[in-house]
């Protein structure tokens, strides 16, 4: 191939791994909107459901690094493939068998697509980008939770007429854009220029001083290093977090006695949160310094979340579901700046199994975000239980920037 027709084509592989993600992630982020008919299906309580909803993070994250393992190894199309066959069973197993045993296999399965198909397409756009890496990363993280923005009010009323054909629909869409990205996506070769054509391109570092790729490293040697472990902790927390208000926005909201409406718009908002925060701010850290940037959006979110918590305290339902949607889009920031610093701080070679170790920060998140979460609010409360979560998300943007800035 040569250098114009990769320079064309990578956009063309960026979109293939945005259709990807954005299916794929319609098991997370319109976990919201289905919650509740899952639940009246299988007769389910909460802290079943929450412990479905771990579940199923757990194995996203269990599957990860076996894909990116792959992938560096033998390319894109193997894992894609597999995230199709995954994905497709799980929503379809869901749609026919909604029974509560069957639930957390058929989650587990799709869970298990979702980690395939988001560690492969996200890593795609640092494989052929540099100084756009951010903006190309946090697109494909964008459409992680933007589809499901666009589809919660529609999937929210389909699935309570209509059950079993609105997962099966879902199934149909996310094996399909799978497959798609396992016959278009490729990576590149010697041959192929990974040049954005734009001046910064060459020889550029980011306002952090960290070069565009560091030496090649695999995930042994990876975890040796300090700075491993400090975005570990980060990421489990931003995992932890987020998941909380992923998993339990819509409950949280009916606690405070707010409107059906409002609850849905809440996690509507969650979603547009997530998908703005990753493309605006993942753009902003091109410029801004990714450790600077990953650290203060942080801050940013365990403030925006506690106030939330104040909205809900004393009825200000609007103020409530507009402040769960500025948490979500200062918590989301990581999803494309964490790509791009494994590849900075370890080298390209082995980006996608070491951004897949990176990844298991989400196993303690979603253990936290749903079954962990859904205990503490049986022997805390519920807004105890909120402001944990906001303490820890300042907690770890301090102590990520103050641990991080010198590196």
């Amino acid at each position: 191939m040569t250098d114009g027709r990769s320079r064309s084509s990578r956009w063309l592989y960026v979109a293939a791994a945005v259709g990807t993600a954005g299916t794929a992630g319609t098991y997370q982020f319109s976990w919201p909107a289905i919650r509740g008919a899952l639940g009246a299906q299988a007769t389910a309580s909460g802290t079943a459901l929450g412990t479905i909803f771990s579940v199923m993070v757990v194995a996203q994250t269990l599957t990860a690094f076996p894909a990116g393992w792959t992938r560096d190894r033998y390319g894109p199309r193997i894992p894609f493939f597999a995230a199709a066959v995954l994905l497709f069973s799980g929503f379809v197993g869901a749609a026919f068998d909604p029974t509560l045993p069957a639930l957390f296999l058929w989650f587990a399965l799709g869970g298990a697509g979702v980690g395939i198909a988001y560690d492969v397409a996200i890593n795609t756009p640092s494989r052929w980008f540099v100084s756009r890496r951010g903006m190309a990363t946090g697109a494909v993280s964008m459409a992680f939770s933007g589809t499901s923005f666009l589809l919660i009010p529609v999937v929210k009323r389909s699935v309570e007429t209509d059950f079993s054909a609105t997962l099966l629909a879902l199934g149909v869409a996310s094996g399909v854009t799978a497959v798609t990205a396992a016959l278009v996506v490729h990576d590149p070769d010697e041959r192929d220029s990974t040049d954005d054509g734009s001046d910064e391109s060459a020889g550029d570092s980011s306002p952090d001083g960290s070069s565009p790729s560091g030496p090649d490293v695999t995930w042994r040697t990876m975890v040796r290093t300090r700075r491993f472990w400090v975005l570990y902790v980060v990421f489990a927390v931003v995992n932890g977090v987020g998941l909380l208000l992923v998993e339990k926005v819509v409950v949280y909201a009916a606690h405070f006695g707010l409107s059906a409406a409002a609850a849905t718009t809440a996690a509507a908002l969650v979603a547009l949160g997530q998908a703005s925060g990753v493309i605006v701010v993942g753009t902003a850290s091109d410029r801004l310094g990714r450790v600077r940037t990953l650290t203060g959006s942080l801050v940013c979110c365990g403030i925006a979340l506690a106030a939330m918590v104040a909205a809900g305290g004393v009825g200000a339902q609007w103020a409530f579901v507009a402040l769960a949607g500025v948490t979500m889009f200062f918590r989301s920031p990581s999803f494309s700046i964490l790509p791009g610093l494994v590849g900075e701080y370890y080298g390209e070679e082995y980006s996608s199994e070491n951004y897949a170790v990176m990844l298991t920060a989400k196993l303690w998140g979603g253990i936290y975000g749903g079954v962990g979460t859904s205990l503490l609010v049986l022997r805390f409360g519920w807004s105890p239980t909120f402001l944990l979560g906001a303490g820890l998300a300042f907690v770890a943007g301090v102590g990520g920037f103050l641990t991080l800035r010198g590196d």
